[in-house]
């Protein structure tokens, strides 16, 4: 399989290049040039299998690449109850009126990142080891995706890790998670701004072909091609662990940010996967919310974008979103490098809602701080069942567009313990288990670069601690 970028002029590559290369040289995203169909023979072949075996089945179809072996090899050290705290990696329950929670936020970081971010760090590893080079990451956080990426990164050989988080942004937990990391290749810097900043930081810096050439530059965040992959495989065990059989259908409600998680969601279903619809909750960050239901997207600037309780939604820029974008525009690079030229002021397709909301089965709904407090308490009273605030933006927005007899699964964000100030203003000073190895974590010393907002402030950072 090759990949291709979004923009249309970046040379075709395989896997293992693109897993290591972030954005490609034209600015765009990289993605396959066709997505494989999954057949009703291998679907129903593949319901059986268990989360390791499923993983290798659909991963071996698009990093064609590295030799199997190695990729099952790979895959089986990812996916462990040891790190995951069951076999089954992502089990689905079920709450009383009959919405799904597909739970993703059993890793070591307690974040649905971790299923991605865990393969990543060993896959990382395993290229830059056969190809006997070096990688810089540089990255940007609103929340978990540092987090995720520290615990799956740290300590690997040949790799330094550059994570940028919104000052002050961030829950305690979150903060604590990353800034009380000891290892040596992880460097935390705090950027006076939005998440939004340290997003464009990181492209900034990308799109520096010199800069990047020179600290070979990476990225984890949702715009690697490796993150998206591993998100496809929980959709397709969330689909087989909600249904009887592949006659069904279901929809997956995902609170979303940046467009990464409901992303692979949407390829799952351009695979074939029986998805009826894919809906989008947002926070009152809502220019995805905008998106699916007018057809504009009218990205806001860090001055504009609201500061919530679901801190990891509090994105106005969906940097993931091209993807999508690529396919509803019939693969035109060059359409995508227009809609792009000017990324602040957005674009209108609302002449193509009917191939959004049909075609491609989006929907979406927007969830408010009093929808979260709302949510978090009665899904507690009814099923003594504690879900997160985002996971509570989603059950809140699958319950407002819910049809008849529609099996709804939403993807689960993270655990309650990671926000524990909007948890007790839901339900009280009620205990909220956390994980053993997470107990007293924000006690522990800190240690974070604060930088103002100027990408060349952080390019310093990377040019004093990578030697060349």
């Amino acid at each position: 399989m090759y990949y291709i970028s979004t923009r249309g002029n970046t040379p075709k590559m395989q896997f293992s290049d693109v897993l290591l290369m972030g954005l490609a040289p034209d600015g765009g995203l990289m993605l396959p040039e066709t997505y494989p169909h999954i057949d009703r023979v291998t679907l129903d072949k593949w319901r059986a299998l268990s989360y390791t075996d499923l993983a290798f089945e659909i991963m071996s179809l698009f990093a064609t690449d590295i030799d199997k072996a190695d990729l099952k090899a790979l895959i089986d050290k990812t996916y462990t109850k040891i790190a995951f705290g069951t076999d089954e990696i992502t089990p689905v329950r079920t709450l009383k009126d009959g919405i799904k929670i597909l739970e993703l936020s059993n890793g070591p970081t307690l974040a649905f990142k971790d299923i991605a971010m865990q393969f990543l760090g060993n896959a990382f590893e395993y290229v830059l080891k056969q190809k006997g080079e070096r990688l810089t990451i540089i990255g940007a956080t609103s929340g978990d995706t540092g987090s995720a990426a520290e615990y799956a990164l740290r300590g690997k050989d040949n790799i330094e890790v550059f994570m940028m988080s919104p000052h002050g942004k961030m829950s305690e937990f979150q903060r604590a998670q990353m800034y009380s990391l000891t290892d040596k290749n992880i460097h935390n810097i705090a950027i006076d701004g939005m998440f939004d900043d340290c997003q464009d930081i990181v492209k900034a810096l990308q799109n520096d072909k010199d800069f990047k050439a020179k600290y070979r530059l990476g990225t984890v965040n949702s715009i690697n091609w490796g993150r998206i992959l591993a998100q496809i495989v929980y959709y397709f065990k969330g689909y087989f662990a909600s249904t009887t059989d592949n006659d069904q259908k279901v929809s997956f409600c995902v609170p979303s940010g940046n467009f990464g998680n409901i992303c692979a969601g949407h390829i799952a279903r351009e695979m074939g996967l029986p998805i009826h619809r894919l809906i989008v909750a947002t926070n009152e960050n809502d220019v995805l919310n905008d998106f699916f239901n007018q057809g504009r997207y009218t990205p806001r600037t860090p001055s504009e974008t609201f500061i919530t309780s679901s801190p990891s939604m509090d994105i106005s820029k969906a940097s993931n979103f091209e993807r999508f974008i690529y396919l509803l525009s019939d693969k035109n690079g060059e359409t995508i490098s227009q809609l792009w030229m000017d990324s602040k002021k957005g674009f209108d397709l609302s002449d193509k809602l009917t191939d959004i909301n049909g075609k491609y089965g989006f929907v979406s709904g927007k969830s408010t701080h009093a929808d979260r407090i709302a949510t978090i308490k009665a899904v507690y009273e009814s099923d003594k069942d504690l879900i997160d605030p985002h996971t509570a933006d989603g059950v809140k927005v699958a319950r407002s567009v819910r049809e008849d007899n529609e099996i709804i699964v939403c993807a689960e964000t993270a655990l309650p313990a990671k926000f524990s100030e909007t948890m007790a203003e839901a339900l009280g000073e009620i205990d909220i288990p956390r994980p053993t190895h997470t107990k007293d974590i924000e006690t522990l010393p800190q240690f974070v670069t604060v930088l103002d907002n100027k990408a060349e402030l952080v390019r310093a950072e990377i040019e004093k601690v990578v030697k060349i």
